[in-house]
């Protein structure tokens, strides 16, 4: 049997399932290496906009996911007491930026990237970390229980407490709290009617946004000290603080059982790292650059990692010029690293509007939002250029007005 170039990817999240699909696509032997013993994502919903939407194009699956694209009319930003500070619609995003903005369960996006995969690709309950990166002159070593892999290539997608971002780079100091805890639930909630929406109070936000499916992704978050829990359970935390906010906020509580509420505390780099890439191991996602979920682009980033990564290692020879692969490795890093530390430090800049506490701040904030909303209805959209018009730098979008990794 003839020799194929060998790729590990270690975690088995949206950014890696993307990496291995990306990397089989072209002509890779790849391995997935997931410690959860399933690929069930922890998590909820998660909104693609038409910069992962484009990436998702490469390896064909960005027309799958736009199918379920479920924002239809009217959305956008209210206060804790309902009123509307700004409004937009999916057609005036999609005109904008080229694409619609889709929201699905993580779940749905999994199954989708695994299904692009070999059988036998994902190998699940088998946390695994970089024992050597490798180098021009050798191939990287993935110590595992079971035993170490030689990899030509790893990808490492192991998440915001990633092991391998570690062992490449001992003296960073990782990521930090954010300072908000987020709650999130994906339930029916029969008989209920709205336009999409995120509302803003006092240190708390909260979203609320129909699927296609019929069921309701509602997320809030909450200025806390890091590792506090309610001293009962999450939902009786979220009528707390939410069950006195407009409608339809109490309906998808009333709906919510205490089981369907995860919590999770939220961190970022806020160090950005030297380089997203040594020897032959490549860092993506979350692992590379975590950031706040105000814009909505941890894992859209994610998959533009993913892809970018993939594409700067083109079908080769075997065996692998371990030259052409680092240099490749650090093409990648050129093109990511600046971008994505933009919009990190974005993501930042917007959880310091929307988790404001000065009353006084608030009330300004809020009046001129509302007045530039009406001035130019679109204007809010501005927070997305150089983010939702990224194009994937391979054809038909490389000849597209934004290249890839200009921020």
């Amino acid at each position: 049997m003839a020799e194929s170039r060998r790729a590990v990817v270690i975690g088995g999240g949206i950014g890696g399932l993307t990496a291995a699909a990306a990397l089989h696509r072209g002509g890779w032997e790849v391995t997935v290496l997931e410690r959860a013993p399933s690929l069930e994502p922890v998590g909820a919903a998660i909104s693609l906009a038409p910069n992962a939407l484009r990436a998702l194009d490469v390896i064909g699956l960005g027309d799958e996911i736009r199918d379920l694209a479920a924002w239809q009319g009217d959305g956008g930003l209210r206060t804790a007491s309902g009123r509307w500070l700004s409004r937009a619609d999916a057609d005036a995003v999609a005109a904008r930026f080229g694409g619609p903005l889709v929201l699905l369960h993580r779940a749905t996006l999994i199954t989708s990237l695994a299904a692009l995969l070999p059988p036998h690709a994902v190998r699940t309950g088998i946390a695994a970390t970089v024992a050597d990166p490798g180098g021009t002159d050798r191939p990287a070593r993935v110590s595992t229980a079971d035993g170490d892999l030689e990899a030509d290539l790893v990808v490492a997608a192991d998440g915001v407490r990633s092991a391998v971002r570690r062992a490449l780079f001992p003296e960073h100091p990782g990521a930090v709290y954010s300072g908000f805890t987020t709650w999130r639930v994906v339930i029916p909630v029969p008989g209920v009617e709205f336009a999409s929406h995120e509302s803003w109070g006092r240190g708390r936000i909260w979203g609320s946004h129909p699927l296609k499916d019929g069921r309701v992704y509602a997320y809030a978050a909450a200025l806390t000290p890091a590792g506090e829990r309610a001293p009962d359970d999450e939902k009786a935390e979220l009528l707390r603080r939410y069950g006195d906010w407009h409608d339809p906020i109490p309906a998808v509580l009333a709906a919510a059982r205490p089981e369907d509420v995860l919590r999770h505390d939220v961190h970022h780099i806020a160090q950005p790292l030297p380089a997203y890439h040594r020897g032959r191991v490549a860092l993506v996602g979350d692992a590379a650059h975590a950031m706040p979920p105000t814009l909505g682009q941890g894992g859209n980033q994610a998959i533009e990692d993913a892809i970018v990564l993939a594409l700067t290692q083109a079908p080769g020879s075997v065996p692998v010029d371990g030259n052409a692969l680092c240099d490749g490795l650090a093409a990648y890093t050129a093109a990511r690293l600046p971008r994505t530390t933009a919009i990190a430090r974005q993501a930042v800049r917007i959880g310091r509007l929307n988790m404001m506490t000065s009353r006084a701040g608030i009330a300004v904030r809020n009046t001129a939002l509302a007045a530039l909303s009406k001035a130019a209805p679109l204007l809010f959209l501005r927070s997305f250029e150089g983010i939702a018009d990224w194009r994937p730098p391979q054809a038909p979008y490389a000849a597209g007005k934004t290249p890839a990794g200009n921020p």
